[in-house]
């Protein structure tokens, strides 16, 4: 019986930017007795299936946007007779539909990293149960990943998970229900121990691939402090004096390991938290910003964000601690207006951002948002004989780019608004000016370099409709993708140690 795992993607580059660390903790969670498992992660080549026969197991995992490719490797891994296993975030909202879609024997709801052992064992008697229940695994028990399985000069960034879950609540976001709200912070010797790993194979920039690093805020101090709930605040101060304890221990790592993350601009709020960033070489942060007006944010459940002026302010505080923010904004909510893509491009400018993404409003399953818009009469149609409820099972070249219809613009002209505030924030001459955020020519021109990969690889290829675009915008990202590597790998250090 050989252990196959699959990360399906329509579109391969051949070069990708962050590992996808899903594959390689199943590969350690996957027993001895079971050999070493064959991966496939698509953004980089296609699957074949070829090579499978009669008892095998394929496990895939599924987010929305891959999980109409993902039945299709299903239905093919089961006609040459291999156990399909489906888990990931998909598969955890759509068991019923990975079975009817995509040829599942089972699915694994939640985490995996310690059932996949089970089902392995179940396949092995050729007796898989439908469901399994991971559950949510406490930090302690996360299971690492197995790094040395990376194909070589493939990847850009590694990538360590430090926590998993947010105790937000923002409406067009699934985590805080998948994931749950209770942060599950992981060992940090544990998180140490792989960031060393990486950095003894070349890897030198790291994502930190945290639901949300800063899971604590000084207002969740204060509220606790107002209710006099003593239990609370002590479990509140623990997490948060473990965050400040990771990223010492982050310090005393090589000083050429640069880390990214992902935050909530209350952070921004914490001056002793963003310095602490800093010492550890917590170089940048995606923040979702969503909105830049006040009605915007109250759409989105996020009114705890600033609008506007405050909004250019209290991003730029970021800046001045050492911390390049990736700002990702939301198009097309009911309060937008056509005036609202050019104030959005304009304030990204103003808050000397180094980064953003710019995306349409999409209902992504198991979200507040996905819930009320799914009951409404425009998630009924059909194309074809699939209704938009289920839009993920609809090809990618006849699958709309706008799902609710909007009070003043049409779906087109949001979509057309959208790309025009990506091609004005990624023209070459801003983008230069906000290379400034860096000192050295050579470092100004990879950040050019890099800003146009990233347009290419996320936003010509989700947004444009002309399929003669969608295929230029590929070939483009490949192209950029080889050399832009090599501006972030460096020499092994094969002898680095884990710090005292």
């Amino acid at each position: 019986m050989r252990v196959h795992l699959v990360n399906p993607s329509d579109v391969s580059f051949g070069t990708a930017v962050i590992t996808p660390r899903w594959l390689y903790v199943l590969a350690h969670a996957t027993p001895a007795e079971y050999g070493e498992p064959t991966i496939t992660d698509e953004t980089l080549e296609p699957f074949d299936a070829t090579p499978l026969g009669p008892g095998d197991v394929v496990g895939i995992g599924i987010h929305t946007s891959n999980a109409l490719r993902g039945y299709d490797i299903g239905r093919r891994v089961r006609e040459r007779g291999a156990f399909v296993i489906f888990g990931g975030i998909h598969a955890t909202l759509y068991p019923a539909e990975a079975h009817e879609r995509g040829g599942a024997h089972a699915v694994v709801q939640g985490d995996g990293d310690l059932i996949w052992s089970k089902v392995l064992a179940d396949c092995r008697t050729g007796s898989p149960e439908k469901i399994y229940n991971g559950g949510r695994v406490d930090g302690d028990a996360f299971v690492p990943a197995r790094w040395e399985l990376l194909p070589p000069n493939r990847y850009m960034w590694g990538s360590v998970q430090t926590l998993r879950g947010c105790p937000k609540h923002c409406s067009f976001c699934s985590v805080w229900r998948t994931d749950g709200q209770k942060p599950r912070p992981r060992v940090n010797e544990a998180v140490v121990r792989e960031i060393v790993e990486l950095r003894r194979r070349g890897f030198r920039f790291i994502l930190l691939a945290d639901d949300n690093f800063y899971p604590v805020t000084l207002e969740d101090l204060r509220s606790a402090e107002r209710q006099r709930n003593v239990e609370r605040l002590r479990q509140l101060e623990a997490t948060r004096q473990g965050r400040f304890e990771l990223m010492a221990q982050l310090a005393k790592l090589p000083d050429d390991l640069v880390f990214y993350t992902q935050i909530t601009m209350e952070a921004a709020e914490d001056p002793a938290f963003l310095d602490a960033m800093r010492r550890a070489r917590i170089r940048g942060a995606l923040v979702g910003v969503e909105s830049v007006t006040a009605e915007g944010l109250k759409a989105v459940y996020k009114d705890f964000n600033l609008a506007g002026t405050l909004l250019a302010e209290r991003l730029s505080i970021f800046q001045k601690h050492g911390v390049h923010v990736l700002g990702s904004f939301i198009f097309g909510l009911p309060t937008d207006r056509p005036d609202t893509f050019e104030a959005t491009a304009s304030l990204a400018q103003q808050a000397g951002i180094a980064f953003a993404q710019f995306v349409m409003l999409t209902p992504f399953p198991g979200t507040v948002d996905f819930a009320r818009w799914e009951q409404g009469p425009e998630a009924q149609q059909k194309v074809g004989d699939v209704p938009l409820s289920r839009y993920w099972l609809i090809p990618s070249h006849q699958r709309p780019k706008v799902y609710a219809s909007h009070p003043s613009m049409s779906a087109d002209e949001i979509r057309q608004r959208t790309q025009s505030t990506w091609d004005q924030f990624y023209s070459l001459k801003l983008i230069w000016t906000r290379s400034k955020c860096v000192r050295s020519l050579k470092s100004r021109l990879a950040f050019l370099m890099i800003s146009k990969l990233y347009r290419q690889m996320y936003a010509n290829t989700g947004i444009a409709t002309d399929s003669a675009r969608h295929a230029r915008s590929t070939r483009w990202a490949r192209w950029l993708a080889s050399p832009c590597r090599r501006l972030f790998i460096t020499s092994p250090m094969p002898q680095l140690e884990v710090p005292e």
